[in-house]
């Protein structure tokens, strides 16, 4: 990771969103890495809830053992076979001991929704998760993640269209909260023209984020361009001043909760 364009973006980010947090990125690396490996936990535990330290400042990273929920390895690559009953899991559930999550109506509608969800492989690499200002020289990231409030989204969200004829540069498929901010951005950096990722929807995450936030992800080809245009776009203007104040009041609230 280039220092320069790490420390760049820090200083426009205090300036252009006072007192908000700062992002987190992934990556998947193949070498070993010195942030702490998180154990396997006991039992079930969203990848989300595991995410607190990083998102605190101490970089972690995992790898199929870290990761005990099956869509989690799913989403990050470690694993591409779904349970048994997985459609009914989703849906209606199913008599028998199969109780449904009801995201989907119908079992067929699963079946058509996971027709379009590709595989990626991440076997043999470790998942690493850095706040941004952590990032070292040898750090090269994939993605980057915020978790926000409204005003902050709405900047974050005018930012990805800012270059962008296309209306829909920001998009908000379907999927579990690890979906959102790991598998969907890794497969738009995959590509020639990303889109950023808005995310978090997904009812069973939300007990492991807090009041109010969502999460935007941004392939990191993306946020590059990003940060060289947050100076010539609408973050320079009165109005955005005006949300600025809106801004600074929200995060002395949410210091308090």
């Amino acid at each position: 990771m280039d220092a320069e364009l790490r420390d760049r973006f820090i200083t426009l980010w205090q300036n252009y969103f006072p007192g908000t947090e700062l992002p987190i990125t992934f990556e998947f690396r193949n070498e070993s890495c010195t942030a702490k490996k998180v154990p396997p936990p006991e039992g079930w535990r969203c990848l989300i809830c595991q995410m607190g330290r990083a998102r605190n400042g101490t970089p972690i990273t995992m790898d199929a053992r870290s990761v005990t929920c099956r869509g989690g390895l799913m989403y990050t690559g470690y694993f591409n076979q779904r349970p048994p009953d997985f459609r009914y899991f989703l849906s209606c559930g199913k008599p028998g001991g199969v109780e449904g999550e009801r995201y989907k109506q119908t079992p067929e509608i699963v079946d058509a929704w996971e027709k379009k969800i590709p595989f990626f492989s991440s076997q043999g690499k470790d998942l690493v998760l850095t706040r941004w200002d952590q990032l070292t020289e040898v750090d090269m990231p994939d993605g980057v993640i915020f978790f926000a409030r409204p005003e902050v989204m709405s900047g974050l969200f005018t930012l990805a269209n800012f270059d962008q004829g296309d209306p829909n540069g920001v998009i908000c498929p379907m999927g579990a909260g690890c979906s959102s901010i790991i598998y969907y951005p890794w497969l738009e950096q995959q590509k020639e023209d990303p889109k950023v990722v808005l995310g978090m929807f997904d009812p069973s995450a939300r007990p492991c984020v807090p009041l109010d936030v969502i999460t935007m992800a941004f392939p990191m080809k993306k946020f590059e361009k990003v940060i060289g245009y947050i100076e010539e776009s609408f973050l320079i203007t009165k109005s955005w001043d005006t949300v600025k104040k809106k801004i600074e009041r929200s995060a002395a609230l949410y210091k308090k909760d």
